[in-house]
This record gives C-alpha cells, structure tokens and sequence, in this order.
C-alpha cells in the first residue's frame, strides 16, 4: 500500500466524518463522526511515519489517541447529563441547557 492510498483512505474517512457531523441530531452520532475524523488524522501521522522514516508519526498518534480518549469522556459525560436532564440526547435540547 502506497502513501497515496493511505491518503486517500484518510481523505475518505475524514468525509463520512464532516458528513457524519454535519447531518446528525444525536449527540453519540456527533461523538463518533469526531472519532472517525480523529483517526483519519491519526491514519494520515502514521502514514507519513511509515513512508518518510522515523518515529514522530507513530509518537504524534499516540499522543493524538490520547487526547481523543479524554474528549470521548468528557464527550460521554456531557451526554449523560443531558439524557438526565431532557430524557434524549438530541442537539437541539443542549440550547436549552445554557441558562
């Protein structure tokens, strides 16, 4: 596998994320399209690791992977608040939740 198909693997997986997050109501929806897109990026530093030598791709996934496991729990405890709160957890009922 070339670094082009990596991208081009990456590039498509970023898209059913923005497609993901742009038409979706529900909260976990909107959670995972942001994983999907995380992990085209994570696909994308460790391609460019692999195919141009080195270490920094693999060590900038990791640290990517982290970052992402801690929005997935903020992420998660935000939605548990709100099907507490409003019994769904569609978009439209966190405007309500500012005042």
């Amino acid at each position: 596998m070339s670094l082009s198909h990596c991208l081009l693997l990456a590039s498509a997986l970023f898209s059913v994320g923005i497609y993901g997050l742009l038409t979706r109501r529900q909260v976990v929806a909107i959670l995972l399209s942001v994983e999907l897109m995380a992990n085209a990026a994570n696909l994308v530093f460790v391609s460019f690791g692999r195919f141009k030598g080195g270490a920094q791709g693999q060590l900038f996934a990791l640290f990517s992977l982290a970052l992402t496991v801690a929005e997935v729990a903020v992420g998660l405890s935000l939605v548990i608040l709100l099907y507490r709160t409003h019994g769904d957890t569609r978009v439209d009922l966190a405007s309500e939740m500012k005042s």
